[in-house]
């Protein structure tokens, strides 16, 4: 609990989190369920639905105000559309906005996510509870 100024006791602020199918690909069912995961978690969802622009996502996130974006992608453009995605974050002024993505990421592509600031990447299978787990340390 967070005190106020009058030692007034405040439930903490929930963490608010943006999931997105972005591109082309018409497959939401994982994103539906890392969204309920969370949302079962404690923390405020806003579900996008499927096919997302770089800059409807990016906006979304703004006018939203959320803590963190979680991208399913299993269309293999994760390399076209992560890097747009968090240059517009950067042009937002949103550099503490936490981005995940989940979905179909070879292996070798994950150390290039990572450097462009991607705080997490999960392939199918991955387990919810690990998810929830890691966003709530990146938000910390």
């Amino acid at each position: 609990m967070a005190i106020d100024k009058d030692q007034t006791t405040l439930p903490d602020k929930k963490i608010r989190v943006l999931v997105a199918k972005p591109g082309l690909d018409g497959h939401d069912r994982g994103a539906k369920v890392v969204a309920r995961a969370l949302r079962d978690a404690g923390m405020e969802v806003i579900y996008t639905g499927l096919r997302q622009t770089p800059e409807m996502i990016a906006e979304a996130a703004l006018q939203e105000d959320v803590d963190v974006i979680g991208l399913s992608i299993l269309s293999g453009a994760h390399m076209a559309l992560a890097p747009r995605i968090m240059d517009l974050l950067k042009a937002n002024g949103q550099t503490n906005v936490k981005v995940f993505i989940g979905g179909i990421v070879p292996d070798e592509d994950i150390p290039r996510l990572m450097e462009m600031g991607i705080a997490g990447v999960y392939g199918p299978g991955a387990s919810t509870e690990d998810i929830v787990k890691d966003i709530k340390n990146a938000v910390k």
